[in-house]
Protein backbone atom coordinates (compact mmCIF):
# COMPACT_ATOMS: atom_id res chain seq x y z
CA UNK A 1 0.00 0.00 0.00
CA UNK A 2 1.21 3.57 -0.62
CA UNK A 3 2.64 5.81 2.06
CA UNK A 4 0.00 7.55 4.18
CA UNK A 5 -0.07 11.32 4.71
CA UNK A 6 -0.66 12.86 8.13
CA UNK A 7 -4.06 14.52 8.39
CA UNK A 8 -5.67 16.10 11.48
CA UNK A 9 -9.40 16.90 11.50
CA UNK A 10 -11.13 18.74 14.35
CA UNK A 11 -14.37 16.76 14.58
CA UNK A 12 -15.94 18.23 17.75
CA UNK A 13 -15.38 20.75 20.52
CA UNK A 14 -17.20 22.35 23.42
CA UNK A 15 -19.64 24.92 22.02
CA UNK A 16 -18.31 28.46 22.62
CA UNK A 17 -15.26 27.20 24.51
CA UNK A 18 -14.07 30.67 25.43
CA UNK A 19 -17.42 31.66 26.92
CA UNK A 20 -17.61 28.36 28.79
CA UNK A 21 -14.18 28.93 30.33
CA UNK A 22 -14.96 32.57 31.07
CA UNK A 23 -18.17 31.57 32.85
CA UNK A 24 -16.25 29.05 34.91
CA UNK A 25 -13.72 31.71 35.88
CA UNK A 26 -16.40 34.26 36.77
CA UNK A 27 -18.02 31.68 39.03
CA UNK A 28 -14.96 32.03 41.28
CA UNK A 29 -15.16 35.82 41.56
CA UNK A 30 -18.84 36.73 41.30
CA UNK A 31 -21.91 36.56 43.56
CA UNK A 32 -24.19 36.19 40.53
CA UNK A 33 -26.31 33.08 40.14
CA UNK A 34 -26.15 30.84 37.08
CA UNK A 35 -28.65 32.89 35.08
CA UNK A 36 -26.80 36.08 35.89
CA UNK A 37 -23.43 34.62 34.92
CA UNK A 38 -24.78 33.27 31.65
CA UNK A 39 -26.33 36.62 30.81
CA UNK A 40 -23.10 38.45 31.62
CA UNK A 41 -21.05 36.15 29.44
CA UNK A 42 -23.50 36.41 26.55
CA UNK A 43 -23.85 40.19 26.70
CA UNK A 44 -20.19 41.11 26.88
CA UNK A 45 -17.12 40.02 24.95
CA UNK A 46 -15.01 37.87 27.25
CA UNK A 47 -11.68 38.06 25.43
CA UNK A 48 -9.98 40.62 27.67
CA UNK A 49 -11.29 38.98 30.85
CA UNK A 50 -10.15 35.53 29.74
CA UNK A 51 -6.68 36.77 28.82
CA UNK A 52 -6.38 38.44 32.22
CA UNK A 53 -7.41 35.26 34.00
CA UNK A 54 -4.98 33.11 32.03
CA UNK A 55 -2.23 35.67 32.53
CA UNK A 56 -2.69 35.30 36.27
CA UNK A 57 -2.09 31.54 36.00
CA UNK A 58 -5.69 30.53 36.75
CA UNK A 59 -5.60 27.87 34.03
CA UNK A 60 -7.79 25.28 35.75
CA UNK A 61 -10.83 27.01 34.19
CA UNK A 62 -9.62 25.74 30.80
CA UNK A 63 -10.45 22.19 31.81
CA UNK A 64 -14.14 22.93 31.20
CA UNK A 65 -13.67 22.98 27.40
CA UNK A 66 -12.38 20.15 25.25
CA UNK A 67 -11.49 19.44 21.62
CA UNK A 68 -11.74 16.12 19.77
CA UNK A 69 -9.56 15.32 16.76
CA UNK A 70 -9.43 12.55 14.21
CA UNK A 71 -5.82 11.83 13.20
CA UNK A 72 -4.96 9.74 10.15
CA UNK A 73 -1.68 8.79 8.54
CA UNK A 74 0.42 8.48 11.69
CA UNK A 75 2.66 5.64 12.79
CA UNK A 76 2.46 3.29 15.73
CA UNK A 77 5.69 4.98 16.84
CA UNK A 78 3.74 8.22 17.24
CA UNK A 79 1.01 6.37 19.13
CA UNK A 80 3.55 5.32 21.76
CA UNK A 81 4.44 8.98 22.29
CA UNK A 82 1.03 10.65 22.27
CA UNK A 83 -0.47 8.22 24.79
CA UNK A 84 2.07 9.42 27.35
CA UNK A 85 -0.21 12.44 27.69
CA UNK A 86 -2.44 10.81 30.25
CA UNK A 87 -4.97 13.63 30.71
CA UNK A 88 -6.60 12.74 27.42
CA UNK A 89 -8.86 10.14 25.85
CA UNK A 90 -7.76 7.92 22.97
CA UNK A 91 -9.51 5.52 20.61
CA UNK A 92 -7.18 3.71 18.22
CA UNK A 93 -7.73 1.47 15.21
CA UNK A 94 -7.22 -2.03 16.56
CA UNK A 95 -4.72 -4.40 14.99
CA UNK A 96 -6.52 -7.16 16.87
CA UNK A 97 -9.90 -6.64 15.22
CA UNK A 98 -8.86 -5.02 11.94
CA UNK A 99 -7.10 -7.44 9.59
CA UNK A 100 -4.25 -6.02 7.51
CA UNK A 101 -4.14 -9.03 5.17
CA UNK A 102 -4.77 -6.78 2.15
CA UNK A 103 -1.85 -4.56 3.05
CA UNK A 104 -0.99 -1.86 5.57
CA UNK A 105 -0.18 1.80 5.10
CA UNK A 106 3.11 3.01 6.48
CA UNK A 107 5.03 6.17 7.25
CA UNK A 108 8.42 6.86 5.65
CA UNK A 109 10.66 9.06 7.85
CA UNK A 110 11.91 12.23 6.12
CA UNK A 111 15.56 11.34 6.75
CA UNK A 112 15.10 8.12 4.80
CA UNK A 113 13.44 10.04 1.94
CA UNK A 114 16.35 12.47 1.97
CA UNK A 115 18.71 9.59 1.11
CA UNK A 116 17.08 9.30 -2.31
CA UNK A 117 14.85 7.06 -4.37
CA UNK A 118 16.85 3.88 -3.87
CA UNK A 119 16.64 4.24 -0.09
CA UNK A 120 12.87 4.71 -0.34
CA UNK A 121 12.56 1.63 -2.54
CA UNK A 122 14.60 -0.37 -0.04
CA UNK A 123 12.30 0.79 2.76
CA UNK A 124 9.24 -0.14 0.68
CA UNK A 125 10.67 -3.60 0.00
CA UNK A 126 11.12 -4.10 3.73
CA UNK A 127 7.49 -3.08 4.34
CA UNK A 128 6.38 -5.56 1.67
CA UNK A 129 8.43 -8.30 3.33
CA UNK A 130 6.79 -7.64 6.70
CA UNK A 131 3.39 -7.74 5.02
CA UNK A 132 4.25 -11.19 3.66
CA UNK A 133 5.36 -12.36 7.10
CA UNK A 134 2.12 -11.04 8.61
CA UNK A 135 -0.08 -12.88 6.10
CA UNK A 136 1.97 -16.07 6.51
CA UNK A 137 1.43 -16.02 10.27
CA UNK A 138 -2.28 -15.36 9.82
CA UNK A 139 -2.49 -18.45 7.64
CA UNK A 140 -0.52 -20.57 10.09
CA UNK A 141 -2.60 -19.37 13.06
CA UNK A 142 -5.89 -19.96 11.26
CA UNK A 143 -9.03 -17.87 11.08
CA UNK A 144 -10.02 -18.17 14.72
CA UNK A 145 -9.84 -15.54 17.43
CA UNK A 146 -6.30 -14.44 18.16
CA UNK A 147 -4.96 -14.77 14.63
CA UNK A 148 -4.65 -11.04 13.98
CA UNK A 149 -3.38 -10.15 17.44
CA UNK A 150 -0.52 -12.65 17.27
CA UNK A 151 0.35 -12.09 13.59
CA UNK A 152 0.71 -8.33 14.27
CA UNK A 153 3.89 -8.95 16.27
CA UNK A 154 5.88 -8.84 13.01
CA UNK A 155 4.42 -5.47 11.97
CA UNK A 156 6.73 -2.41 12.19
CA UNK A 157 6.51 0.88 14.10
CA UNK A 158 6.09 2.45 10.65
CA UNK A 159 2.64 0.83 10.34
CA UNK A 160 -0.02 3.50 9.87
CA UNK A 161 -2.86 3.91 12.34
CA UNK A 162 -5.96 6.06 12.89
CA UNK A 163 -6.59 7.80 16.22
CA UNK A 164 -9.45 9.76 17.77
CA UNK A 165 -8.21 11.85 20.68
CA UNK A 166 -9.80 14.32 23.07
CA UNK A 167 -8.04 16.81 25.34
CA UNK A 168 -9.25 19.70 27.44
CA UNK A 169 -7.80 23.12 26.70
CA UNK A 170 -5.44 23.13 29.66
CA UNK A 171 -3.89 19.83 28.59
CA UNK A 172 -3.74 21.03 24.99
CA UNK A 173 -1.63 24.02 26.04
CA UNK A 174 0.72 21.65 27.87
CA UNK A 175 0.77 19.28 24.89
CA UNK A 176 1.60 22.11 22.48
CA UNK A 177 4.37 23.43 24.73
CA UNK A 178 6.14 20.07 24.48
CA UNK A 179 5.23 18.72 21.07
CA UNK A 180 5.43 21.89 18.95
CA UNK A 181 9.04 22.32 20.03
CA UNK A 182 11.72 21.74 17.39
CA UNK A 183 13.25 19.12 19.66
CA UNK A 184 10.07 17.00 19.55
CA UNK A 185 10.01 14.04 17.15
CA UNK A 186 9.14 15.24 13.63
CA UNK A 187 5.87 13.32 13.27
CA UNK A 188 4.21 14.31 16.53
CA UNK A 189 5.48 17.87 16.00
CA UNK A 190 3.62 18.09 12.68
CA UNK A 191 0.49 16.62 14.26
CA UNK A 192 0.64 19.14 17.11
CA UNK A 193 1.05 22.06 14.72
CA UNK A 194 -1.99 20.99 12.70
CA UNK A 195 -4.00 20.61 15.90
CA UNK A 196 -2.96 24.04 17.17
CA UNK A 197 -3.84 25.78 13.90
CA UNK A 198 -7.38 24.40 14.15
CA UNK A 199 -7.71 25.25 17.86
CA UNK A 200 -6.69 28.85 17.15
CA UNK A 201 -9.50 29.28 14.66
CA UNK A 202 -12.08 28.22 17.25
CA UNK A 203 -10.66 29.78 20.44
CA UNK A 204 -8.06 32.44 19.54
CA UNK A 205 -8.01 34.03 23.00
CA UNK A 206 -7.17 30.72 24.68
CA UNK A 207 -4.53 29.64 22.17
CA UNK A 208 -3.12 33.04 21.22
CA UNK A 209 0.30 32.34 22.78
CA UNK A 210 0.20 28.56 22.46
CA UNK A 211 3.13 26.66 21.07
CA UNK A 212 6.61 25.75 22.31
CA UNK A 213 7.82 27.38 25.49
CA UNK A 214 9.86 29.97 23.58
CA UNK A 215 6.67 31.61 22.26
CA UNK A 216 5.74 33.16 25.60
CA UNK A 217 9.10 33.19 27.40
CA UNK A 218 12.70 32.02 27.31
CA UNK A 219 13.40 28.63 25.77
CA UNK A 220 12.98 25.97 28.48
CA UNK A 221 15.43 23.59 26.78
CA UNK A 222 18.50 25.39 28.11
CA UNK A 223 21.74 24.11 26.55
CA UNK A 224 19.68 21.82 24.29
CA UNK A 225 17.84 24.73 22.67
CA UNK A 226 17.54 24.69 18.87
CA UNK A 227 18.71 28.31 18.87
CA UNK A 228 15.75 29.47 16.77
CA UNK A 229 13.52 31.01 19.44
CA UNK A 230 12.81 34.24 17.55
CA UNK A 231 11.89 32.32 14.40
CA UNK A 232 9.61 29.96 16.31
CA UNK A 233 7.96 32.81 18.17
CA UNK A 234 7.07 34.52 14.90
CA UNK A 235 5.89 31.26 13.33
CA UNK A 236 3.48 30.33 16.11
CA UNK A 237 2.15 33.79 16.86
CA UNK A 238 1.14 34.00 13.19
CA UNK A 239 -0.03 30.39 12.81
Amino acid sequence: MPEKQLKVTLIAHTPDPEKTCALAARTCYSALDTDGLQQLVQDKDQTAFLKRILGSGHTSVLEHASFTFSVEGVSRALLAQVTRHRIASFSVQSQRYVSLADGFGYIIPPRIKALGDEAVREFERQMDQMQQWYVAWQEKLGSGEGSNEDARFVLPNACETHITLTMNCRELLHFFSLRCCNRAQWEIREMARQMLAQCKRVAPAIFESAGPGCVSGPCPEGAKSCGRAAEMRELFLNL
